[in-house]
């Protein structure tokens, strides 16, 4: 008697890339989530992931913004933590180490602010054992200046190609939603030779303390994220992913299996899990359990079978 074939969650983030990006499933972490990589280790299972992206790393040290920095919302939260990291050269010295013993692939996300920095930075982390890709964080609402690299085509396509001079990996740009329209934005980057798109940030939201009659956040303003920003997410997903030709990795509110299809289905290769890591742990490491169970009652062969079944180009001939 035959044995059926265990379905395939692996997936190829950078299919243009001369090493391509090749994860054992399409589900990571969010960058500021799940920290550098040792703060949940011995809560997940971190072998079970696609691979987890660090804390946004800038040029020097930076120790966030002012508190309050959280906030819940209805369906989500609202986050001002303003970028907190020990710089470049720290987070080498630091957490490289980490990085290297970790059973799971390593994207680290990195920020700047004039190209020539883009560039050195991203250079810092070329070559470190079980790194295998950089996010370009182009879209940060958090700090000052962090929307003016995904709100304009022109400055999207210049930072993207100041890390890709920085870097022989993989390089993945996360783009803002809080634009007009993000495809002309994400054909930039793409042209600019990024080899895959996260979409998307978070959205700029404002809480007011009705009692002190001032915003509630340290800030002022910050970053909704969570369930309550899932449809839109899944939207700018579906708009992008018709048009461009490298994979998107979808993200914003994801929750459950369910919530991931929905994003696999409008067009994205795997999608990363955010917000509801912080109310629990192991959410993204369900999902990976959940995704193989879906391929498997479905009889789907591979993971990438699902890409796009939602998308109107499936039923043009």
């Amino acid at each position: 008697m035959g044995t059926t074939a265990v379905p395939s969650l692996a997936v190829n983030l950078a299919p243009g890339h001369p090493r391509g990006l090749w994860l054992r499933a399409p589900v990571l972490t969010a960058s500021g989530t799940f920290g550098f990589g040792d703060e949940y280790r011995d809560i997940v299972n971190l072998a079970a992931l696609g691979a987890i992206i660090t804390k946004t790393v800038t040029p020097e040290p930076r120790e966030g913004n002012p508190t309050p920095r959280t906030i819940e919302t209805p369906s989500g939260m609202l986050n001002s933590i303003g970028l907190p990291n020990p710089g470049g050269a720290g987070a080498v010295r630091e957490k490289a180490p980490i990085w290297r013993d970790l059973p799971c692939p390593v994207v680290v996300s990195i920020a700047a602010h004039d190209p020539e920095r883009w560039t050195s930075l991203a250079a810092r982390f070329d070559g470190l054992d079980n790194v295998v890709a950089i996010e370009a964080n182009l879209s940060c609402p958090n700090v000052a200046g962090g929307l003016d690299y995904s709100t304009d085509p022109t400055t999207t396509a210049a930072t993207v190609n100041a890390v890709r001079r920085g870097v022989s990996l993989p390089v993945i740009a996360k783009l803002s939603p809080n634009v007009t329209d993000l495809r002309p934005i994400a054909r930039a980057a793409e042209d600019a030779g990024a080899d895959a798109l996260s979409l998307i940030n978070t959205l700029l939201g404002m809480v007011i303390d009705t009692k002190a009659a001032l915003p509630f956040l340290g800030a002022g303003v910050g970053g909704l994220s969570g369930p309550a920003i899932r449809p839109l997410a899944v939207r700018c997903v579906y708009d992008v992913a018709g048009m461009v030709s490298i994979p998107v990795i979808g993200m914003g509110g994801v929750a459950t299996t369910d919530d991931a299809l929905q994003f696999l289905m409008a067009g994205a290769s795997a999608v990363q899990v955010g917000t509801m890591t912080f109310r629990e742990p192991r959410t993204a490491e369900r999902i990976v359990d959940g995704l193989g169970a879906y391929l498997e009652n479905r009889g789907f062969a591979s993971v990438s079978d699902v890409v796009g079944l939602a998308r109107p180009e499936r039923f043009s001939g």
